[in-house]
């Protein structure tokens, strides 16, 4: 379901919570959201969308990645650039890396780990630093 994009800084500055296989929804409504907002989007958290839970959704070129309790293992080759986000207005300055590892669950809730390099790398962690209450 399409969900209405929060834009409460007091609520996205919140820690989210781990998801458990009664969050499974969310990956449905993420999708939905990022698809009726993929002109100005290319990934979302559930914070995002009002809930305070550690889901993601990054867009990866051909589709969607829905990543559930998702946690950057390793880091490398930072750079700075700016960025915006559909809750907030303007940009921002930020630090990236141009290549991470993430270990995360799947819609499926089986363990995965993923290496990501170049965009998908750096709105994966836009979309990490949502769960962690972190505004860019």
């Amino acid at each position: 379901m399409i969900k209405p994009i929060c834009k409460d800084t007091f609520f996205l500055a919140q820690t989210s919570v781990d998801c458990t296989k009664e969050d499974l929804y969310l990956a449905q409504d993420l999708e939905d959201t990022l698809q009726a907002n993929q002109e100005a989007c290319v990934g979302m958290a559930a914070n995002m969308i009002g809930i305070k839970k550690r889901a993601i959704i990054i867009n990866m070129g051909l589709g969607n990645l829905v990543m559930f309790n998702p946690v950057m293992t390793a880091k490398s080759l930072p750079f700075e650039t700016e960025e915006s986000c559909l809750s907030l207005s303007g940009s921002r300055p930020t630090v990236r890396y141009q290549k991470i590892e993430v270990t995360f669950l799947d819609v499926n809730w089986n363990k995965q780990k993923l290496t990501l390099s170049g965009l998908q790398a750096q709105i994966c962690q836009h979309e990490l630093d949502h769960l962690e209450g972190i505004l860019i």
